[in-house]
């Protein structure tokens, strides 16, 4: 993986707690945008851990030009800003998940983990955020009507409050191959390639309600 922030210190202090984990290693860092786009593209890492606010380019465009020429890479935004414009312009971008600089280093290693194996991950404050935003907000443009189905409209809430394929299937009372057929559906409706570009278009469209209900009916 690479990791990009403009602290050398956390850099190198992140660049040793995962080297010490078995299944990861750092194979270079960057101290600003530009460079992280640049190791990624020469590189192409499985993941990049990336702050927002750096020197030449922020995150925001760092994320886009790295889904651009890396689009295997799977991007992790770590950083101590919780601002709705930019986790939606980051998850807009293609960022894989949005972790803030006050979580635990083992949320860390496993946000990593989990974005590796293709699924998205939101800091629970920012998922409040969100959630609050879309509450508050009024119907998106261009909703079409059974656009999703109830079904795909619920695997799409429960995955934007944060649940894993196997939570969602638990809930749902249905197979993890089921859960992944519904995304798929839902990403081809959609028109978007990740679990949280299809997260960020469901809420910018009001096609989720992202209230946790306990339903457990039967697909």
């Amino acid at each position: 993986m690479v990791i990009a922030d403009d602290h050398a210190l956390l850099r190198e202090a992140l660049h040793r707690a995962l080297d010490g984990e078995r299944d990861m290693e750092v194979v270079a860092e960057a101290g600003d945008g530009e460079e992280a786009v640049r190791l990624a593209s020469e590189l192409k890492p499985d993941v990049v851990v990336m702050d927002i606010v750096m020197p030449k380019l922020n995150g925001i465009e760092a994320t886009r030009k790295i889904k651009e020429t890396a689009a295997g890479t799977a991007i992790l935004i770590l950083t101590a800003y919780d601002d709705e414009e930019y986790v939606l312009g980051l998850l807009d971008a293609g960022a894989a998940g949005y972790l803030l600089k006050s979580a635990r280093g083992r949320d860390l290693v496993d946000a990593i983990r989990t974005i590796q194996s293709g699924e998205s991950v939101l800091h629970p404050k920012i998922i409040a955020k969100l959630l609050k935003r879309a509450m508050a907000a009024p119907t998106g443009e261009g909703r079409g009507p059974g656009l999703l189905s109830e079904r795909e409209s619920k695997v799409l809430e429960l995955v934007a409050l944060g649940m894993s394929n196997k939570e969602v299937s638990e809930r749902l009372y249905v197979s993890q191959r089921t859960v992944k057929a519904h995304l798929t559906n839902i990403f081809n409706k959609l028109n978007v390639a990740s679990r949280s570009e299809a997260i960020v278009k469901g809420l910018k469209c009001g096609l989720i309600t992202l209230e946790d209900s306990s339903d457990g009916s039967q697909i």
